[in-house]
């Protein structure tokens, strides 16, 4: 099944990792990881229908003190050192360094990511928020992103990067405008890889707009396919675009190669594209796959639910300051996701390992 905005999809008929066939027809959910990978799933029965009651025989969450990082607070302050040594040496101007949380479920039976959305949409509204649920196919998927990818609306298309989180507007800092308007760029050049000449605009530019817990600087980025490109825009969209540009850097091949040389874990649908495309309207919506979550049944030891938090790192970086940003975006949703029903304040040091 999956479920986004307001619809529930159900019936499964056909999974592929092939992004034509998103334009065929039909309702299909995707989930796109950031290492590349593809599932695309149509379902044959979409309806309203409003987001579940929570229900915690559905979901038991991991203990709030065993979840792991992948980077502890020492190797991600050493990673966002190093990507300041990368930018001083002219090989990249921001880069996004990222590192995964973990921990065992404690009832893999009582597991339902679907029971874990309904806890988010309550505690953690997102306005990208969904479910995509494909045991079979490895896809269980739980996000409350806050962040556009691409928007499709026939020949239209359009993104919303976020760059910039502060806990108030008042402490949003002058580094935080820079990487926005880095990332922009960024994002214009990708979209004008397949869009006319001269269609690709910046309509909204760093607006402040509040989430729980937190502010972000969001921009909009909008353009029209190129004649060339249509027919087979969603797969020359994922071609010219992805990873998306705000969870990579810029320019967006070298802090790729970054990335790869310093995080030690697969970020999975974290910071890939999670939504749904409707091909027989030429219509779709995928967030990036941040404010998500993943279960992993084929961990060694044991079914595990993982969580990615990164930042965006910049000449006027803070090594501490960037741990602390991954803490604030992390210590809500694990909260929730553990039941302790309350923030962890942001001081998740003492329970994340």
């Amino acid at each position: 099944m999956a479920r986004f905005g307001g619809l529930l999809a159900t019936d499964l008929r056909d999974v592929t990792s092939d992004p034509a066939a998103l334009e065929s027809t039909g309702w299909w959910a995707v989930v796109a990881d950031f290492e590349g990978g593809l599932r695309c799933a149509r379902f044959a029965d979409v309806r309203p229908a409003p987001a579940p009651a929570p229900d915690p025989g559905r979901w038991r969450g991991p203990a709030p003190e065993a979840w792991t990082s992948s980077l502890d607070r020492d190797a991600y302050v050493a990673g966002v050192r190093r990507i300041r040594e990368h930018i001083a040496a002219g090989e990249v101007y921001q880069a996004n360094l990222c590192r995964v949380l973990s921990a065992p479920l404690p009832d893999p039976a009582a597991a339902d990511v679907d029971a874990l959305t309904a806890l988010l949409a309550r505690g953690n509204p997102g306005a990208y928020a969904g479910t995509v649920r494909l045991p079979a196919h490895g896809v269980e998927v739980a996000t409350a992103s806050p962040e556009l990818y691409l928007r499709r609306t026939g020949t239209t298309v359009e993104s919303g990067p976020i760059k910039g989180t502060a806990r108030t507007a008042d402490e949003l800092l002058e580094k935080d405008f820079a990487e926005n308007v880095m990332i922009v760029d960024l994002v214009r050049n990708d979209l004008g890889r397949v869009c006319a000449t001269g269609s690709v605009t910046v309509p909204a530019l760093c607006a402040v707009e509040p989430y729980p817990g937190m502010v972000h600087l969001v921009s909009t980025v909008r353009g029209e396919m190129a004649e060339e490109h249509r027919g087979r825009e969603w797969a020359e969209l994922f071609a010219a675009t992805f990873p998306p540009g705000s969870v990579t850097g810029a320019p967006k091949a070298s802090a790729l190669q970054i990335i790869e040389s310093l995080e030690t874990a697969p970020r999975g649908p974290y910071c890939g594209g999670v939504g749904w495309v409707d091909a027989d309207r030429g219509t779709g919506e995928l967030a990036v796959g941040i404010r998500t979550f993943w279960i992993d049944r084929a961990a060694v030891g044991g079914p595990v639910l993982r969580f990615g938090a990164g930042a965006g790192i910049t000449w006027g970086s803070d090594p501490e300051g960037e741990w602390a940003e991954t803490e604030l975006k992390a210590a809500r949703l694990l909260a929730i996701a553990s039941g302790t029903h309350q923030p962890l304040g942001g001081r998740t040091e003492g329970r994340i390992r």
